[in-house]
Order: structure tokens, then sequence, then C-alpha cells
């Protein structure tokens, strides 16, 4: 069977020939996950960084900021993914060793490009490590049609007042009342607050699908837009809807960061 959301430990193990990746990270110190990696890592799990792998220049061309983590280009991503092994049909697997926040950036990423077959690893993983890097055998797959949506600030802009939104920060920084990260404090007018880490229970596993589906609902049903600091903690709160049956909504990916940086966009507190 393939695992479209989440995938438990012994589910992973019982898997013949997954493509695992390791997407471990710390925001206050980049090169955490990667030295975690280094110390030992799921036997055959190859490293993607947030920063190189899992995002692109913060500006572009004509030198418009586009957040802390805006996407790469997809062409880029899908040959890194190709360099890896990814082919049609391959189970892929991603985790991380904060909850899943940055393994589901992965997960909507691995979607963005076409490919349906991949889930975050729920909760820790219990088996062997190794230290050992693995060696790919790459591909000559190609992307299908994303299987997700986006959206962009000016599109976004436009629908205000009219459109499902959904801000995955932790309460403080949505409400104002700190930013420690980005150009002015507060959220984009219309947001809901839904603190990515309320998707998880005591154990450090996502809720059960059915109590995901009574708290999400009670929030938004139907298009929802999901945005965070950067568009990563984000696709956190897609994961948690799509595990609980309300489907993929739409990423704003630039989040927070980008729509921060221009005073001309409108902000709210509280």
């Amino acid at each position: 069977m393939a695992y479209t959301t989440l995938i438990s430990a012994a589910e992973l193990r019982a898997l013949h020939d997954p493509l695992v990746l390791d997407c471990s990270f710390d925001l206050a110190d980049t090169g955490a996950g990667e030295r975690a990696y280094a110390a030992g890592h799921i036997p055959g799990a190859f490293y993607l960084h947030l920063d190189r792998d899992l995002a692109g220049p913060t500006t572009d061309a004509d030198g418009r900021f586009h957040g802390r983590h805006p996407l790469p280009a997809r062409d880029t991503f899908a040959s890194l993914m190709r360099s890896l092994g990814l082919r049609a049909g391959r189970q892929v697997v991603a985790y991380d060793r904060q909850g899943g926040m940055y393994a589901a950036r992965a997960w909507w990423m691995l979607q963005w490009l076409g490919h349906a077959e991949v889930a975050v690893l729920d909760g820790a993983w219990d088996g062997d490590m190794t230290t050992a890097l693995p060696a790919a055998a790459p591909s000559t797959w190609q992307p299908g049609a994303p299987l997700v949506q986006q959206i962009s600030a000016e599109a976004l802009l436009t629908q205000l007042g009219r459109v499902r939104l959904i801000d995955a920060r932790a309460g403080e920084r949505f409400r104002g009342e700190v930013e420690p990260l980005d150009k002015a404090a507060g959220h984009i007018p219309g947001a809901a607050n839904r603190f990515f880490k309320d998707n998880l229970g005591a154990d450090g596993r996502f809720k059960p699908a059915a109590q995901l589906r009574t708290e999400l609902q009670a929030l938004a049903t139907g298009s929802v837009v999901h945005q965070c600091g950067s568009g990563v903690t984000a696709c956190h709160n897609l994961l948690a809807m799509a595990h609980a049956g309300l489907g993929l909504g739409v990423l704003y990916a630039g989040s927070w960061s980008e729509w921060s940086a221009d005073p001309a966009r409108p902000i709210a507190k509280g």
C-alpha cells in the first residue's frame, strides 16, 4: 500500500526500498540538523537541508523579497529528487527530530512535484541508526502535475476578507506581542491561529485523525490558505488537514516573512 500522509516506525521498517529523507533542522543553528544526521540517522536516509534543498533564493532577479524560505524552482527540486533515486510509485518517507515541522515541508514539496507516495514519520524512530552515507541511484523520473496548490501575496491580497486563512505560528507571534524574526509584528487580517504544535499529542505523535478533524473543522472548512512565518510550519497544518481527510488546502509559501516586508500590505494585531 502507499502512504500519503503519516507512517509509523513499524510501517517504515516493513517497507521495501523506500526513499528516506532526513529533514532535521534548527532555525537558530542551521548546521544542527546536519550534525545530528552525521551522528546517526535511519539507514539509507539522505539529508535535506532546509535552506539549501527545501528553499530557494530569498530575492528574485528584480531584488524583490519573497520570504525567508521561498520555494526553490520546481525543476531544481525535481532534479535533486531524481539524483536521489526518486521514481514513479516509490514510497518516500520524510522525518526530522522536531515533530515533523521540517519533514512536512518536504512532504508538501513532493506533492508539489506530483508525487503522491510520500509520508511523514509519525513520532520518533525507534530502530537502528547508522552513520554510513547511502549510495544514490539516480533515475530518469520526471515530475507530474502538482497535487497541491499555492497562492502568491498579490493574489492573497485581492482575496482578503473572502478567503479562509490559518496561521501556524505560536500565539504570541500571531497576536503581535513579539516578533523575533520578521519585519513587523502581527498577522494577516482575517487569519485564524492554529499553532502547528497543537497537531501533536503529549507523546510527540500526531493526534488521531478524528480528533484533528474536529479541531480543524472548528477553524475552517473547504478551501483554506495556510501560512506561518516562512512557509515551513504551515505545511504541518496542511499535513494534519490531509490526514484528517479535510483536503490538501493551499499554501502561501512567502507567509508572514514576505507579507510583513512590504509596509503597503495590511497588518492586524490581537
